[in-house]
């Protein structure tokens, strides 16, 4: 017969008590369930731990087994609760990538509620664009990503969060803003347009016509915010991406077709979450997105 961690705690209970009947009580066990443990314990190791039967006083072997006993229960329980809490999404670690939109307005708020909940769960963020981000998800090198995979072609399990209509971000000071609601695509050519990933993706004839002709191109946010500041021209985004913006020289102002629109969404390469605690994020945004529509 093996000794068994349940014997070892029962050792331990009796002998910090001195008695069955007070280990009994702490172990929620009868007496005669931990007499007959500490009996197969003590056949297994072939000497007895106590120098009485009374158990108030242990042997020289009983002190010895009481020290490793104790270490190992210690490390044995701290590993089981280690367990639960990864399976209860309590710890653990979550690598996840989203657009620079979404990671600057939306996660800070969606990652302070999830950490108030699981402080002891280590978050990665990073923020790229979607083909990175895809790129990323099937290299295994993240476990969540929030991107748009309009465009691409993918098998990833993909669910939408929200849509985000495209704009047109220009000085304050463009004659743009003058057309109003009369604004069409042919006035778009009296600025110059800058060029983005995003813009570019745009699947409708005028804007590809006016992208064909552009000549500048920024792949950048933080240099596209610069170059509109300066009045190098104007560009087309989301109007998440023109929330990021914290000046009041730039203006959004929706496209002249509104439904053009990105479709953001949560994305995982599996069916389930790598771990309980991603798994419990995911959960966090989708409400978030929910409860914000």
């Amino acid at each position: 017969m093996q000794i068994k961690i349940e014997m070892l705690r029962c050792f331990v209970a009796v002998a910090r008590t001195g008695n069955l009947s007070d280990a009994a009580e702490v172990l929620g066990r009868s007496p005669s369930a931990l007499s007959m443990m500490l009996k197969q314990l003590e056949e297994n190791l072939g000497q007895s731990l106590f120098e009485t039967d009374r158990k108030s006083r242990l042997s020289a072997l009983g002190s010895f087994v009481l020290e490793q006993a104790e270490q190992e229960l210690y490390q044995f329980d701290g590993m089981v609760q280690d367990i639960v809490n990864f399976a209860k999404a309590k710890s653990g670690k979550v690598r996840l990538a989203a657009v620079p939109s979404v990671a600057n307005t939306i996660m800070p708020e969606v990652i302070a509620q999830y950490l108030s909940e699981r402080p002891d769960v280590h978050i990665e963020l990073r923020d790229m664009d979607s083909a990175s981000i895809l790129r990323e998800l099937a290299k295994d090198r993240i476990d969540l990503g929030i991107a748009s995979t309009q465009g691409h072609i993918t098998s990833f399990h993909a669910q939408t969060l929200f849509s985000d209509r495209f704009g047109i971000l220009c000085h304050k000071s463009s004659s743009l803003l003058q057309k109003g609601r009369d604004l069409n695509w042919e006035d778009l050519k009296e600025e110059r347009l800058i060029a983005n990933n995003l813009s570019q993706s745009i699947e409708v004839p005028a804007c590809q016509r006016l992208h064909a002709e552009s000549g500048l191109k920024v792949h950048n946010i933080t240099s596209l915010i610069a170059m509109i500041r300066n009045k190098v021209g104007i560009t087309i985004l989301p109007e998440t991406s023109a929330q990021m913006l914290n000046t009041d020289e730039i203006n959004f102002t929706p496209l002249p077709d509104t439904s053009i629109q990105r479709k953001i969404q949560i994305i995982r390469k599996s069916e389930e979450p790598p771990s309980p605690a991603a798994q419990a994020l995911e959960q966090t945004i989708l409400t978030f997105a929910q409860d914000n529509k």
